[in-house]
């Protein structure tokens, strides 16, 4: 596929694709006409990518961390040095922290909704519901 065909099922802008290329992120192959294509598993690793960005990881840590998502994985260790592993591990934890507090949220957000359903006034035939 292209780059717009990968923009549209990612919802990521085509700038931002090549941008995550320019980081070493995806690696696109050229055609004979020098156009991007990209093979189905980048919609993954974009969405991936996304992911990752949104919990608050660096660009190159990210690219540091890539291969631990692929089947199956090439996995390189020649600037794996202390404080990267420490940074890494920082990291790890903070999306640990973050993924305890989602789910909180998302429980006390269950259990809101549920009472809710639990002591609403039935709809009679025909009414509508106020929004």
């Amino acid at each position: 596929m292209r780059i717009g065909e990968l923009a549209r099922l990612t919802g990521v802008s085509r700038r931002l694709l090549r941008y995550y290329e320019e980081q070493g992120l995806i690696v696109p192959d050229r055609s004979t006409n020098g156009y991007r294509t990209y093979d189905e598993r980048y919609v993954d690793r974009v969405k991936q990518i996304r992911g990752l960005l949104a919990a608050g990881l660096p660009t190159r840590i990210i690219k540091q961390i890539l291969p631990c998502l692929d089947k199956p994985r090439s996995i390189h260790f020649p600037d794996a040095t202390p404080e990267m592993l420490a940074l890494l591990t920082t990291e790890r934890d903070k999306l640990s922290d973050r993924i305890e507090m989602l789910t909180r949220n998302r429980n006390a957000m269950t259990e809101y909704l549920t009472e809710v359903e639990q002591h609403r006034a039935p709809i009679a035939p025909g009414q509508l519901r106020s929004t």
